[in-house]
């Protein structure tokens, strides 16, 4: 079983171009099921939004790749950029 504490403290970073998103503040946790539906990432110096308040970043569960010791590896492809599910769309 993985506790929020132990994640918490790990980097978060980007493998579609390798940035560091940041640390988890929270989670989206599904009542009906009990499971996590998805990470939030909040702050760390992003974007400021209109009301100068940071921006959270929400990260699905399943676009998590991997947990490591130090960091989690997830997929998020933010404004501007093309998922590899795009490119079928082209076809």
């Amino acid at each position: 079983m993985l506790k929020i504490s132990d994640i918490q403290a790990k980097d978060i970073v980007n493998l579609a171009d390798g940035r560091l998103l940041g640390h988890i503040s929270d989670l989206d946790i599904n009542l009906e099921t009990g499971k996590v539906d998805a990470i939030i990432i909040g702050g760390g110096g992003r974007m400021m939004n209109l009301f100068n308040r940071e921006e959270e970043l929400i990260i699905p569960w399943k676009n998590i790749v991997k947990i490591g010791s130090d960091v989690v590896l997830v997929r998020h492809h933010g404004p501007g950029q093309k998922s590899s599910s795009d490119d079928d769309d082209d076809n």
